[in-house]
């Protein structure tokens, strides 16, 4: 259920350009191949980053929403935590690119939660197409590093 409010520009030109830094790890793996492993480092930590980012973003709709919703702020920081364990996990012996294919699957899913959200609540006109491109972006972006 979008509101007549509309998106601002400023909105979705900062939204695209935080596609930029997997653009350029992954624009780097093919212009200086050497530094392979601090550029998938790079994207990792970047998307990981963005993943918790969106955690934040569904903690603050549950409160916006001015009632306790214990299920959205349960899932409000899986993000972080599934960010965090696969920083274990590559620290445990996971490869960066195992670590990769997974961060980017939850990003491609993570708009259902928007979807459900924006079923109990007003969003911004514009929103949810904003989040599904830069989630399947990211998303992409992410997989592409895995498997470049």
């Amino acid at each position: 259920m979008e509101n007549p409010a509309s998106l601002a520009p400023a909105a979705r030109l900062l939204g695209y350009a935080g596609l930029l830094p997997l653009i350029g790890c992954a624009a780097g793996l093919g212009l200086v191949p050497m530094h392979r492993a601090p550029l998938l480092d790079a994207g990792f930590g970047y998307a990981a980053l963005i993943f918790s980012f969106l955690g934040g973003l569904w903690w603050g709709q549950g409160i916006a929403r001015g009632k306790a919703s214990p299920a959205l702020f349960t899932i409000a920081v899986l993000p972080s935590l599934v960010a965090w364990g696969l920083m274990l996990l590559r620290l445990l012996g996971w490869t960066t690119q195992e670590a990769l294919l997974v961060l980017g699957a939850a990003i491609l899913l993570s708009p259902i939660v928007d979807l459900a959200l924006a079923r109990k609540q007003a969003t911004v006109h514009g929103w949810i197409a904003l989040r599904l491109q830069l989630s399947t972006g990211l998303g992409a972006l992410t997989l592409a590093l895995a498997i470049l």
